[in-house]
């Protein structure tokens, strides 16, 4: 049976978005045009491909089998149309990136200038998002995660140096607070933490003591999710706070943060790219890992 591709294409952004809005917005029809449209491939098929709620959408047995099996090819076919722009000279199309805050402000995005300027036709989407992204499912091209981290049938491309963390406080809160000396002081000093989805819990404040990992105890008044405001509360003088040193670096110069515990610092790997061995990748696309593959 020969189904129209506009309505597999309907379908993916409904199973892919778990949204009739938001996959509506993204397709620029109307919700009630997408449900019809959803409605009436699913009677041709004589199938049941999306579970309906008022508060979700999600996929039937059916539905994900066909995700399976359209998926890649539909993925296939963008990479192929904006493949031939690149016979005009002009690599062009959209490539899709999930990473944290971090790994954006300070890996990908100083990296990513010079090309987006340089080639025009190029457009990149970079989604931030602590968890662990399933990059087919939600039909990304990439994603970054630290070594360590990537599941092994990845392909995966360092794009940063290890990371170093440090612990900093304002000028104003040492005014009030005594520097702590080694990592048990902590338990003294009021923390910023940082809650991952993927963890549950706060990140943990790790340190090297006599060359040995370390995880430290920390509490305090504030518990956020995003790393750039554990940042601004440290700066403004809130406690102390567990950060990469590159993104506290320019604190650290313009004399708005103070380091301590220099000496026990702890050192995680470093990000890598990643993406799945099956994708076909575009011009564009590998012109993105190039201008972000560490040199």
């Amino acid at each position: 049976m020969k189904e129209n591709l506009n309505d597999l294409i309907a379908f993916m952004a409904v199973a892919r978005e778990q949204s009739f809005t938001r996959a509506a917005a993204g397709l620029g029809v109307s919700q009630s045009a997408l449900s019809q449209t959803l409605r009436n491939l699913e009677e041709r098929l004589d199938l049941k491909l999306l579970n309906r709620t008022t508060r979700s959408v999600t996929t039937t047995e059916a539905g994900d089998r066909l995700l399976e099996l359209v998926g890649p090819a539909l993925d296939d076919i963008d990479a192929g149309l904006a493949e031939l722009h690149s016979l005009k000279g002009k690599p062009a199309g959209t490539v899709r990136i999930t990473a944290d805050e971090f790994a954006v402000s300070t890996v990908l995005w100083p990296a990513l200038q010079p090309l987006l300027r340089d080639h025009p036709d190029i457009k990149v989407e970079l989604s931030v998002d602590y968890g662990l992204v399933d990059i087919a499912k939600e039909r990304f091209d990439a994603g970054v995660r630290r070594a360590g981290l990537i599941a092994k049938d990845m392909i995966a491309v360092p794009i940063c140096p290890p990371i170093r963390m440090v612990v900093v406080g304002s000028p104003d809160y040492f005014n009030r607070h005594t520097p702590p000396q080694k990592p048990q002081d902590l338990v003294a000093h009021n923390a910023i933490n940082l809650r991952l989805p993927t963890q549950g819990g706060v990140f943990p404040w790790l340190f090297q003591v006599r060359k040995k990992e370390v995880k430290t105890h920390t509490e305090g008044q504030l518990v956020f999710n995003s790393i750039l405001q554990v940042l601004q509360a440290a700066k403004d003088g809130m406690g102390l706070a567990y950060l990469p040193e590159a993104l506290a670096q320019p604190g650290l110069d313009d004399g708005s943060l103070i380091s301590v515990l220099d000496r026990y610092s702890h050192t995680f790997p470093g990000y890598h790219l990643y993406y799945t061995s099956r994708r076909k990748a575009s011009t564009a696309f590998a012109m993105v890992v190039d201008a972000l593959r560490l040199t």
